[in-house]
């Protein structure tokens, strides 16, 4: 059984008590922890912080498999590396397995994959020495398996991988199975969540919207991922979804027939 997480953005301005209740009132070993001002981790926080935060969770028996960083890779800003390095030094600090990063920029597709392959290429021999991986999300400008193993098939580094957030490359005409056939190389983290159409992307409970999540899972089961399944339930977007508790019941369920 793959070990199973949920991100803190379905719980924005929770404390760390409330982070832990949650994962502990079901099978969830990890938290994805939202690194963004705001929250309890953000990029600026304190080493002695960090530390006592990453020690809590520990003690609580909870794994950090990925920080959610919003650094955009593919931005045309001078400092786009230097801030995806300290969101690594902080992710060793977590023990973190991955930094999880965006695409974002502007201007031409090409314009945009060269200068996420060239910041990520940078950045990798940092992540490297970290034992932190960095992993571009299907997101945004790289929306697909297709547009995000481009670019990783070019940075050619295995501290760089991918995270499959499994609305996005669906909702632009990509098959789970063509989606996992092409971050398989790559895949370090999966994100499951579902919606009411590919037109609204306004959370559903998972298996009660239209996002083919039993064919997501059957695809890593395929593939033989072991890695983690993480639900990233979107109420920092949507505050009028139902509460997370409620969303990871139904995540559970899922995972649980699909089992």
């Amino acid at each position: 059984m793959n070990p199973r997480a949920f991100s803190t953005l379905g719980c924005p301005g929770a404390d760390l008590d409330e982070v832990i209740r949650l994962a502990r009132a079901g099978p969830c070993s990890g938290v994805e922890l939202r690194c963004t001002e705001g929250e309890s981790v953000h990029p600026d926080l304190d080493p002695e912080e960090a530390d006592r935060i990453a020690g809590a969770l520990r003690r609580a028996g909870l794994a950090v498999p990925v920080l959610a960083s919003y650094v955009q890779v593919a931005a045309d800003e001078p400092d786009v590396v230097d801030r995806l390095v300290r969101h690594i030094a902080l992710a060793a600090r977590f023990g973190a397995g991955q930094v999880r990063v965006l695409g974002g920029g502007a201007g031409d597709p090409a314009e945009r994959r060269e200068r996420a392959v060239r910041h990520l290429a940078r950045a990798a021999p940092v992540a490297e020495a970290a034992g932190v991986g960095i992993a571009l999300e299907t997101h945004d400008v790289f929306l697909t398996g297709a547009e995000v193993a481009g670019v990783l098939e070019s940075v050619g580094s295995p501290a760089v991988g991918a995270v499959w957030d499994a609305v996005n490359p669906w909702r632009a005409g990509e098959s789970p199975e063509r989606t996992a056939a092409l971050l398989a190389p790559w895949l370090r983290h999966v994100q499951l969540k579902d919606v009411a159409s590919p037109t609204d992307l306004r959370p559903v409970l998972p298996g009660r919207g239209v996002l083919p999540l039993g064919d997501v899972l059957a695809q890593l089961r395929r593939l033989g991922h072991q890695g983690w399944i993480s639900l990233e339930w979107e109420r920092a977007w949507h505050p009028e979804a139902a509460p997370l508790a409620e969303a990871l019941a139904a995540f559970h369920q899922v995972l649980d027939t699909a089992a």
